[in-house]
């Protein structure tokens, strides 16, 4: 049981979040070095005779048949197991990023020390925020002309209202970043190498060190001095109670490119991660140690192997051990099933795996019975994990199907794309499938949509796009759609679920209908 128990507590499973082009692929890279999984790290933007990137999407596509997607990654280091998810930067496909921190203990927030905070940061944030789960900063390109630090730190402060604590402090930035300044050793940690492919040389040494001058500089040494005065005298203090719960945020400087303070990086947050966290059920917590398996499907991929057409559930064990072929109870269908072909993916490999433990994540073979959100646990148990919520769409279009002979296929299509998250379902309150609303995040949904229905379901669709911007969830139940007062331009719906929703146009007309329905409660994200 002990051991059992070490092996759980050795896990640490967090997602790497930024605005797209921070940096947040190439510092995967980068772990995945350190780790051992990989002894030469590519680069996203690489050169002819460089390597691509092992996470990402563009790769993997051409190799494994991974769409725009998520990736995970596991690596062993220094004795611990690390499980990475790897999500899309781009913001079209921003519904996927949400999904995966559901599966996450903590969070890794890349930021450019060029930009500062970017608009995708902020909403990506913001699910963070409802996770109530802990988020570490790496401001990354410090070898690029970066901004003054103490305006990031900020600029993080304002944007995002979180509190900051610096872990280590920059010296210099471009061509003139010289390293790091450790802050709980009170240590200089300067650097050499410069190809970043493999990892960086670290020298370390005092403050006071007699040598330092020379190594960074006068002019430097001075800045650090009054900046470490400064943080010292004025920065808030320490709290690890206060980074548990997402409330403080701990900072990192350093460059992923050039490997300069990834490693220092990397030990630190092992360090003050913890092991998989209890997750919430409809009647209290799930404790990670609890030797009875379970688990949550957060992310469906389907025809990851083009020749099979087949469909990976990925799960996130939240308790027990998994073994290979073992029985679990499907709650949401009330059924016994076999978890076959389960896979684990290890850097750039797929393997076929007998067993894993809470925390890990793992995908298994799923025959059209799975959605975002189900619940697997040992027979006998009976728990229901909490929904994934469903964030609003933000661009929407009437869909039918041209050909009424092929009504099947299109209401399987349509329904197994939806399963997997990538498009959102509505309908008129008594309307049918024959024509339905959908909701995306980004228009390139919708090319993807008509693509994929066209090719793996021989489906040809119209779309018409509609004019409404802003989609409400009806969060108490109570309430009568139908009765409802609202504007001509405004559209009552329900989804799936059948949860009851209104379309707008304008933010005048949500507020129009909130004065004008007393009691009305509207939320722009479902709980599932």
């Amino acid at each position: 049981m002990s051991d059992y128990r070490s092996l759980i507590q050795k896990r640490r499973t967090f997602a790497i979040i930024s605005h797209p082009d921070a940096g947040k692929t190439t510092l995967t890279e980068k772990f995945l070095l350190y780790g051992g999984a990989i002894a030469l790290a590519g680069s996203v933007k690489g050169k002819k005779n460089s390597r691509h990137a092992v996470s990402d999407w563009m790769e993997i596509e051409k190799q494994r048949g991974i769409s725009v997607t998520s990736s995970v990654l596991q690596f062993q280091y220094e004795g611990y197991c690390i499980n990475i998810l790897d999500t899309p930067g781009h913001q079209d496909f921003s519904e996927d990023t949400y999904r995966t921190l559901m599966a996450a203990d903590s969070a890794v927030m890349v930021i450019d020390a060029s930009k500062g905070v970017e608009a995708q940061t902020r909403k990506l944030f913001k699910v963070c925020l409802l996770r109530d789960i802990p988020i570490f900063t790496f401001i990354n390109k410090m070898d690029r002309e970066a901004r003054n630090p103490f305006d990031l730190l900020e600029e993080i402060e304002q944007e995002l209202g979180i509190k900051t604590y610096p872990m280590n402090w920059p010296i210099g930035c471009g061509k003139e970043f010289k390293g790091v300044y450790d802050r709980n050793s009170s240590q200089i940690i300067s650097f050499r190498g410069d190809s970043g492919k493999h990892e960086a040389e670290a020298t370390v040494s005092g403050l006071d060190d007699p040598g330092l001058k020379g190594l960074i500089g006068p002019y430097l040494h001075e800045q650090l001095c009054d900046d470490i005065e400064l943080l010292d005298g004025a920065g808030y203090e320490f709290d690890m109670d206060a980074v548990r719960h997402g409330r403080l945020s701990p900072v990192f400087f350093g460059s992923a490119l050039t490997n300069f303070g990834v490693e220092p990086f990397l030990e630190e947050f092992l360090h003050m991660t913890s092991s998989p966290l209890p997750r919430k059920t409809t009647d209290g917590e799930v404790d990670p140690f609890d030797p009875d398996f379970s688990a949550f499907v957060f992310k469906i991929q389907a025809n990851m192997n083009k020749a099979h057409r087949d469909r990976i559930a990925f799960l996130r064990i939240c308790s027990g051990k998994f073994e290979k072929n073992m029985e679990v109870l499907h709650q949401q269908e009330g059924k016994k099933i076999k978890l076959s072909q389960p896979q684990q993916i290890m850097a750039q490999e797929r393997e076929i795996i007998e067993e894993a433990y809470a925390g890990d994540i793992i995908g298994v073979f799923d025959p059209g019975i799975f959605s975002i959100g189900d619940t697997l646990c040992a027979p006998g148990k009976k728990i229901l994990f909490e929904g994934i919520p469903t964030f609003a769409p933000e661009h929407f279009a009437r869909v039918r199907q041209m050909d009424t002979m092929k009504r099947k296929q299109f209401v399987k299509g349509m329904s197994q794309i939806a399963q997997e998250g990538a498009i959102q379902i509505f309908q008129e309150l008594a309307g049918g499938m024959e024509e339905v609303i959908v909701g995306v995040v980004g228009v390139l949904q919708f090319d993807v949509l008509e693509y994929r229905l066209k090719h793996e379901y021989n489906v040809d669709i119209r779309l018409e796009a509609l004019p409404y911007q802003y989609i409400r969830w009806i969060s108490n139940d109570t309430v009568d759609p139908k009765a409802l007062t609202v504007t001509s331009d405004t559209k009552k719906i329900q989804d799936l679920k059948g949860h009851h929703l209104l379309l707008f146009t304008s933010e005048w007309n949500i507020r129009w209908a909130l004065e004008r329905n007393e009691g009305l409660e509207l939320t722009d994200f479902s709980r599932g």
